[in-house]
């Protein structure tokens, strides 16, 4: 039985109602409880700031609709949907996501909790809640946009010079953050009143880690800024570390952390989203149930290392890839967690298919999906926001990307307090991953991936697996092959195992639909999601890494006097 605080589920009923995608929702309204007499309690406080958790906190979405979650990012090499998602083709009219609105709540919520009648730690707690989420939001605009115009404080409709300022550069807009999170980090309260359902110190200190991988990353393979990049690694490095040394979090099951009905009390969770039958649910469980799925490619299938911990392309246990038996016979066991591991799910034969007969349960409920709540958009099962495992993975990118850019060196320690606690989760248990001079190694054997991309470093190669492989669709492929820059691992016809699925035999499968099969031996091949040719995605224009600034905003500033810059190549 949950224990649930009412008032936080109906609060987020009602301003989640209408979406639960942050860059979707209608501008907040800032003539809401910002009078002089509502700013008068710590209560009324903290109810204003629940306003952003919904934008931020999305987790399984409400209803149909969808958060970060599974299929909510599918253009990565971790799908292989039919009709393959395209980047951005043009420069919108309208939209797109520049706005500043959010910021400008952020700002008042800071401005307003000065003024109320509370301890200066209650004071210093609220601010840096509100700069927690100012940060968040700039992180997400910079991410998007990359130079913004940064604003610290409330403006009124009536000052257009600070209103229709030029874009301020990216790395003057991400310290700005830095001093939001460092605030944030030292002030916020380590012990909150709900927790699991409140931000606190060991929140903001994950978030911190997300964010400064994010832009140290980004400093070092966009802008060559080594400078920078290790400043923000060091900074997200050091946030992770702060929480693995909490010793708040362990790891248990690792599907319990995604298809679990109460969260409250797991000890991997640091936030969670509450849902409750009857008030707030979603259909992610009835998806990874009764419909068609966008299955997961050969290429994402392939990147699991073989049980003895090296990848399949060098491990005498990898059993090959025709049926299913074999491609799950001695893996790393997150692959049953993750996948349906006894049968492919053939479309023209089963009503809930995959597109690559791979069918994902990670995200199901055995207990209730036979019931009416584990169908439809009735889903009550609760949704990870932050978890120690991405912690985990945060921590040793972080160690690694820093020791390249001036940092201390990467050590074996790193990986044991990082990604060889995730080889340790229960259930899990293989072996770890060593360091040894510049290579990886297993049980002392040193050994190099023949998949890898020659561009990587082969223990980074590693790390990025193990990231991929404990975080696959929970909505972070996409931001890391951005940060990253590559963003070509999403071409089709570069990359053809995206746009694989299983090795079929039709004899098997007398009814099913395998049109799309690509015959390579008698009536035997791998499946084709995306069959037609001119459907396939294809990567050739560098621009997208940055979303393109709307006409409109563009003619706005335009007629105050200001030229706002277009993006390059748009």
């Amino acid at each position: 039985m949950k224990i649930t605080n009412k008032i936080f589920i109906l609060f987020f009923l009602a301003v989640g109602v209408a979406s639960c995608e942050k860059d979707f929702l209608d501008t907040p309204p800032q003539d809401v409880l910002v009078d002089e007499t509502y700013w008068s309690s710590e209560g009324n406080v903290k109810t204003f700031a629940y306003g952003f958790y919904t934008a931020y906190f999305s987790g399984y979405g409400s209803g149909y609709t969808w958060g970060k979650y599974f299929t909510g990012q599918s253009l990565n090499d971790d799908f292989a949907p039919t009709n393959p998602p395209r980047f951005t083709l043009q420069v919108p009219t309208s939209g797109g996501g520049w706005t500043f609105a959010w910021v400008r709540k952020a700002n008042i919520f800071i401005d307003r909790v000065q003024g109320v009648d509370m301890e200066e730690e209650a004071i210093n707690h609220w601010t840096g809640i509100g700069r927690f989420f100012r940060g968040l939001e700039y992180h997400d605009l910079v991410k998007d946009f990359g130079d913004v115009p940064y604003y610290e404080e409330e403006l009124s409709e009536n000052e257009d010079e600070v209103l229709y300022k030029k874009r301020d550069d990216r790395t003057f807009v991400m310290d700005r953050v830095l001093e939001d999170f460092r605030f944030a980090a030292e002030n916020v309260r380590e012990n909150v009143e709900n927790d699991g359902l409140e931000v606190d110190r060991d929140v903001v200190l994950g978030f911190m880690s997300r964010v400064f991988l994010y832009e140290g990353t980004w400093q070092k393979y966009h802008e060559n800024n080594n400078e920078k990049a290790a400043e923000y690694l060091e900074a997200a490095k050091w946030a992770a570390e702060q929480v693995i040394e909490s010793g708040n979090y362990s790891l248990g099951n690792y599907r319990e952390v995604f298809n679990s009905l109460d969260l409250s009390g797991n000890p991997e969770v640091l936030l969670y989203r509450e849902y409750e039958e009857g008030m707030i649910t979603h259909a992610l469980n009835s998806y990874n149930n009764m419909e068609p799925q966008t299955g997961v490619s050969k290429d994402g299938i392939e990147a699991y290392l073989a049980d003895d911990g090296l990848p399949i392309g060098i491990s005498d246990q990898y059993q090959g890839d025709r049926g299913i038996e074999n491609v799950m016979a001695n893996r790393d066991p997150r692959i049953y967690e993750t996948f349906v591991s006894d049968e492919l799910r053939i479309n023209g034969i089963d009503a809930n298919y995959s597109t690559t007969g791979y069918a994902a349960h990670k995200f199901l409920n055995e207990d209730i999906k036979d019931e009416p709540r584990g169908n439809s958009n009735l889903n009550p099962t609760d949704a990870p926001i932050i978890r120690y495992g991405e912690i985990l993975v945060n921590y040793a990118e972080a160690a690694y990307e820093l020791s390249t850019v001036g940092g201390a060196a990467f050590t074996q320690e790193d990986l044991d307090k990082s990604i060889n606690v995730l080889r340790d989760r229960p259930g899990i248990n293989i072996p770890h991953l060593e360091v040894s001079g510049d290579q990886p190694a297993v049980n002392g054997q040193t050994y190099d991936d023949p998949q890898r991309d020659p561009d990587v470093a082969p223990i980074l190669w590693e790390i990025r697996r193990e990231r991929r492989v404990e975080l696959i669709f929970e909505g972070f492929r996409l931001d890391d092959l951005k940060r990253w820059e590559k963003l070509e691992y999403t071409d089709m016809v570069q990359y053809p195992d995206i746009n694989r699925g299983a090795w079929i035999d039709k004899s098997n499968y007398p009814d099913a639909d395998l049109e799309n099969l690509e015959v390579t031996e008698g009536d035997e091949g791998y499946l084709i999601p995306a069959s037609a040719e001119e459907s396939l995605r294809t990567f050739d224009d560098p621009r997208v890494y940055l979303e393109p600034i709307p006409l409109d905003q563009i003619t706005l500033y335009r007629d105050q006097g200001v030229e706002l810059e277009q993006n390059p190549g748009w």
